[in-house]
């Protein structure tokens, strides 16, 4: 017969609530390395996920146009409006007076919104027509719904 058994944790009671202890310790999304001990100070997700703060927001992604860029429908976007959008970039941007979130493809002249989804086509802007980048993404942030 086969058992499970979960390792007993220590909570710290004076970290703060944005801090989560952090495992010094690579995860292995292969082959399982050497378990063991290797926890390190707290990570702060306000440190780690924002540059600028007053200029980061989040967003809650609705639908599927950017599954092939990891970032699915309920998911949370970290965006950085002060960034400078780039070729290649995930953006979230204003088209026809709706929020959208596409990569940013800029080259030769052209400029469109692309989905990572191939159900979904591009969004082009002919000579002349703007588009109004509101931020750059940054993180993506996904709760796994755990079963209780």
């Amino acid at each position: 017969m086969r058992t499970l058994t979960q390792t007993p944790v220590t909570l710290p009671q004076d970290a703060p609530a944005s801090e989560v202890r952090l495992i010094s310790h690579r995860l292995s999304a292969g082959f399982p390395s050497p378990a063991s001990d290797y926890v390190d100070d707290g990570l702060d997700l306000n440190d780690y996920l924002v540059r600028n703060k007053p200029a980061t927001f989040m967003f809650t992604v609705k639908g599927d146009s950017m599954i092939g860029a990891a970032i699915e429908d309920g998911d949370k976007v970290v965006v950085d409006r002060s960034l400078a959008p780039q070729h290649n970039d995930i953006v979230v941007a204003v088209v026809d007076s709706e929020y959208t979130i596409k990569r940013l493809f800029m080259r030769d002249g052209a400029i469109e919104l692309r989905p990572e989804n191939a159900a979904f086509s591009a969004i082009r802007f002919a000579e002349g027509q703007e588009l109004e980048v509101w931020g750059v993404v940054v993180g993506v942030v996904r709760r796994y719904p755990a079963k209780r």
